[in-house]
C-alpha cells in the first residue's frame, strides 16, 4: 500500500483517521497510518490545548488537522470573527433558537453550567478557522491540513504549502474536484454520499473512479464506506492512492465518545442514517432521531443556511455530547456517521483496527489476483 504520498507524509500506510479525539489521533498514527484532528468546534485556546498534548505523545509521527472553510456562508466578507459574529446574530430568528432549546429540554439534557445558550461561529468561517489553522501550522508534525467544505482560499494554499505542507479538500462531485486540482491543492478526498459528515448525493463506488480520471496525477484519497480492507482493496483498484475513514474510529477504545452514544452507534445498523441540515445547515450525514425528524415538519422552522444554523445548534451539539448518557439526550443527539456504521458492531483498539484493515486487505487483493488467469 505504500505510494509517494505515504513517503511525503512519513507514514507506513495511506489509512487517513478524521477524528475530533486528540487519543484517536496519536493511537493511530503509531500503528501506521495518520490521524487528523477535526478543529471546527475548537476555539484557538482550546486547539492549542489539543495540539500541545498531540505534540507531547505522538513521538516523530505525522499527524493531520482539517478545518472547515466553506466556500460560500451567510454574512461572507472581510471584518474581524467579532464583527461578523454581531453581524450574524442579527439574522438569526428568535424562534430558531427557543425550537432548538425546547427540544433539549423535552429530551431532559441539561443546561450548560454557565446559563449560556450558544457557542457562538465556532469553525464555519474564514475569519473563524484562519487562526485554527495558523495554530496547526505552528506543529512540526502537523504534516497535511485538509478543508471539509469547498475549495481553501488560494492564500491559505499558499500559506500552506509554504510551509513543507501538503493541502487537500473534501469533494463529492466531479466538478468539485477539478476545481480542487485547478487550486493546486496536493491532494482530493472523494466523498461518496453515503459517508458520514458533509456528503453530496453520488454513491461511492460511481463517484471513485470518475474523479481519478479527473485528477490525472493528483492524488485522490476514498472516502465514505471504508470500514474494512476489502472496501480499501476496492477503492485502491479504482485507482485511489489511500482512503479516508472516520465513522470506524466513533467506537474504538481510545474514542472520548460517552458509553450512551458509543452504545447507540454500535446498535445502528445502515438504514438508521439520514442526509439532514439540521445541526450545520448543510446536507449532513448522521443518525436519525426525533431532532432530525422535527426540524423536518410543516409546523416547525425550516433549518438556517451555513454558518446560522451552526449558532443555532452549537449549544445542543455540546450538550448532548457532554451530557449523552442523560434522560432521553440520545433522541436528540447529534451522531454525525456514514452508513458504514452498519458493519461496526464491536469496541477495537485503533491498532487493531489498523491491523485488522491490513490483513482483510491482503485476503482481498490477493483473492482478486487469484482470479487473473495464468500467463
Amino acid at each position: 500500500m505504500a505510494n509517494d504520498l505515504c513517503e511525503k507524509l512519513g507514514i507506513d500506510y495511506p489509512i487517513f483517521a478524521f477524528t475530533h479525539c486528540r487519543d484517536v489521533v496519536v493511537a493511530v498514527s503509531k500503528a501506521g497510518g495518520i490521524g487528523v484532528l477535526g478543529a471546527v468546534g475548537f476555539s484557538p485556546e482550546q486547539l492549542k490545548e489539543e495540539l500541545d498534548w498531540i505534540d507531547e505523545h505522538i513521538g516523530d509521527k505525522s499527524y493531520g488537522v482539517d478545518v472547515v472553510i466553506p466556500q460560500k456562508y451567510e454574512g461572507m466578507g472581510e471584518m474581524s470573527p467579532e464583527e461578523m459574529e454581531a453581524q450574524l446574530w442579527k439574522m438569526v430568528p428568535q424562534e430558531h433558537m427557543d425550537f432548538a432549546q425546547k427540544l433539549l429540554a423535552d429530551a431532559g439534557v441539561p443546561e450548560w453550567p454557565d446559563g449560556t445558550n450558544t457557542m457562538g461561529l465556532m469553525g464555519w468561517t474564514e475569519a473563524t478557522a484562519t487562526p485554527l489553522l495558523e495554530e496547526a501550522l505552528k506543529r512540526p508534525q502537523c504534516r497535511m491540513i485538509a478543508n471539509a467544505l469547498g475549495t481553501p482560499p488560494a492564500d491559505k494554499i499558499k500559506m500552506v504549502q509554504d510551509s513543507g505542507r501538503l493541502i487537500g479538500a473534501l469533494c463529492g462531485k466531479v466538478k468539485q474536484a477539478v476545481a480542487h486540482k485547478e487550486a493546486g491543492l496536493d491532494f482530493v478526498i472523494a466523498q461518496g454520499g453515503e459517508g458520514g459528515g458533509h456528503t453530496g448525493d453520488v454513491g461511492s463506488v460511481v463517484l471513485w473512479p470518475q474523479i481519478v480520471d479527473a485528477l490525472g496525477d493528483t492524488p485522490m484519497l476514498a472516502a465514505g464506506g471504508i470500514g474494512n480492507g476489502r472496501q480499501i482493496a476496492a477503492a485502491m483498484a479504482m485507482g485511489a492512492a489511500g482512503v479516508w475513514t472516520g465513522s470506524l474510529w466513533l467506537t474504538v477504545e481510545e474514542a472520548h465518545t460517552q458509553p450512551a452514544q458509543k452504545k447507540s452507534l454500535l446498535e445502528a445498523t445502515s438504514e438508521d442514517t439520514i442526509r439532514s441540515r439540521s445541526w450545520t445547515g448543510k446536507t449532513c450525514r448522521m443518525l436519525k432521531n426525533e431532532w432530525t425528524e422535527a426540524w423536518e415538519r410543516e409546523d416547525t422552522p425550516n433549518p438556517l443556511g451555513m454558518p446560522l444554523q451552526g449558532m443555532v445548534t452549537s449549544d445542543g451539539m455540546r450538550r448532548t455530547s457532554t451530557y449523552a448518557d442523560v434522560g432521553d439526550c440520545q433522541k436528540v443527539a447529534f451522531n454525525p456517521c456514514g452508513q458504514v456504521i452498519g458493519q461496526i458492531n464491536e469496541v477495537e483498539s485503533c491498532r487493531q483496527v489498523i491491523y485488522r484493515l491490513l490483513d482483510e486487505y491482503v485476503d482481498a487483493a490477493s483473492k482478486a489476483g487469484g482470479m487473473l488467469p495464468e500467463v
